[in-house]
């Protein structure tokens, strides 16, 4: 039997948050996730924004936690060494029908402390993006919404975590919640019972499957489908800032803006799905994503795509951001309706359920040890020359370049394969060093890679996966 002091359900960029938060004291701290790496589901296929909230419904409890998350992304990005940009949103208006509703968005943003949201003309906006529908009559700028590496986030909170003496357990379900006198006291998993004082809820997702556990399944949670483009990065038609429609009742919208690492992404739709597990895009809603971004980029050219992907967001229904504790169900923390602003809100969320958990009783000793910093895996193609040349006779695999799309070399694969929380499939591979992120999506990097993998882990190629136990790139050999 496994003993903690705080069970964390779920390894997503919430509950990777709360697990580094909660390093921060004298405590045991596990993370358990069914999936193969951190990253849960809607944290590694969203849309790599950080928000302002500038348009959450004002003095919700996503409002406070969007808004004042933000300026947290400077010093935590540079602490964390996640790449992060401030390029800015704009929000367009084409007709006479979105332009009469610039003045109630901006009065909205100001309700929920975002100052900085300021009108632009159609000229102003013109200057800022020349690819913009010329029809545009004016709009507004929200100078800090912000992109980021969202894969390399999570993964550099997890790794900090567990710096701090966080544990992470992963392919592990957890299939009930024991609970003797009214409190938690621990969990079953597929990986055996754990012991644990005090459970966080953060599976996302699942997060009502897991409520349903202590009995408090008075919600539950819808995946809605979000699929995207994403264009190669010379493609001829860009944009510099976020470039976001007016949002509906329903949806933010479709929107077109930089990746941090050069592309394009475009979309995403906001299909209400009840299969949890329905990754797939399809014809109808990518079609839609063209109808609707053309309307503010009319040249955007979708023939650049090098794919498209699919993310499921948890719907919570009745909806709102919920962290919920109860007097019949001690030293438990429900956390519910995080939606497309989860990524981020996960680090202002992570300090309000620390704190919620001290509220409920938990030991208060500070962690006086805490380690701020982490260092990220060498990016080989950011440094200059004669960088590259040092690095490469301390180490000569670091000029053995294995994708040639975006210039990954053998040296960065090896050691994102040792890292603190390691990549152990291909995709945990492509998430933190972009091997096989380039035009090609892997056809000519993705054997190189599968033999690293199969090397450095002791295993035959035929063991290695894509993801999830059984996915397996290599049926058997033919000679």
């Amino acid at each position: 039997m496994l003993k903690t002091d705080v069970l964390v359900i779920g390894a997503g960029a919430v509950g990777c948050a709360v697990a580094r938060e909660l390093t921060k004291y004298q405590l045991k701290v596990l993370v358990v996730d069914k999936n193969e790496d951190v990253g849960g589901d809607a944290s590694k296929s969203n849309s790599a924004i950080i928000h302002t909230g500038y348009d959450a419904s004002p003095g919700t409890l996503e409002s406070e936690l969007v808004v004042a998350a933000n300026p947290m992304y400077d010093k935590l990005t540079e602490d964390l060494d996640v790449p992060f940009s401030r390029i800015g949103g704009i929000l367009p208006a084409f007709t006479d029908e979105q332009f009469e509703k610039l003045p109630s968005l901006k009065e909205k943003a100001f309700k929920n402390r975002v100052y900085d949201v300021e009108y632009r003309t159609g000229e102003q906006l013109l200057e800022m993006e020349p690819n913009l529908n010329p029809e545009v009559k004016g709009g507004l700028y929200i100078p800090r919404e912000s992109i980021i590496d969202p894969f390399l986030l999570v993964v550099a909170m997890a790794e900090n975590a567990q710096e701090n003496g966080a544990s992470f357990l992963m392919n592990t379900r957890v299939t009930s919640i024991k609970t003797e006198n009214g409190k938690v006291v621990g969990a079953q998993t597929t990986a055996g019972e754990i012991e644990a004082a005090y459970i966080v809820n953060a599976a996302g997702l699942y997060c009502d499957e897991i409520a349903k556990m202590v009995g408090k399944n008075d919600y539950y949670v819808n995946p809605r489908k979000g699929q995207f483009y994403i264009l190669d990065k010379n493609t001829s038609c860009k944009v510099n800032h976020i470039v976001l429609p007016i949002p509906t009742k329903l949806t933010k919208g479709k929107l077109m803006c930089p990746t941090i690492h050069g592309n394009m992404l475009v979309g995403p739709t906001a299909e209400n799905l009840t299969d949890k597990c329905d990754k797939s895009t399809n014809a109808e809603g990518l079609k839609s994503i063209q109808t609707d971004v053309r309307r503010l980029i009319p040249d955007v050219n979708l023939r650049d795509t090098i794919t498209q992907y699919c993310g499921l967001r948890p719907n919570r229904n009745p909806e709102g951001l919920h962290v919920d504790t109860y007097e019949d169900v001690g030293n438990y923390v429900n956390l519910s309706g995080v939606r497309s602003t989860g990524l981020t809100a996960s680090v202002a969320l992570g300090k309000h359920v620390a704190q919620t958990l001290i509220g409920i009783g938990m030991p208060v000793a500070f962690n006086l040890h805490f380690i701020e910093k982490r260092k990220g895996i060498i990016r080989f193609h950011e440094l200059d020359h004669d960088a590259q040349d040092a690095l490469i006779k301390g180490n000569p695999l670091y000029g053995n370049v294995i994708c040639r799309c975006e210039t990954v070399t053998e040296g960065e694969i090896i050691e994102a394969i040792h890292h603190p929380i390691p990549a152990r499939s291909m995709d945990a591979v492509k998430r933190r060093v972009r091997a096989g992120m380039g035009r090609c999506q892997g056809g000519f990097c993705g054997p190189r890679v599968i033999e690293i993998l199969a090397r450095e882990l002791g295993i035959s190629t035929e063991e290695v996966t894509k993801n999830q136990s059984g996915s397996y790139m290599i049926a058997g050999k033919v000679r």
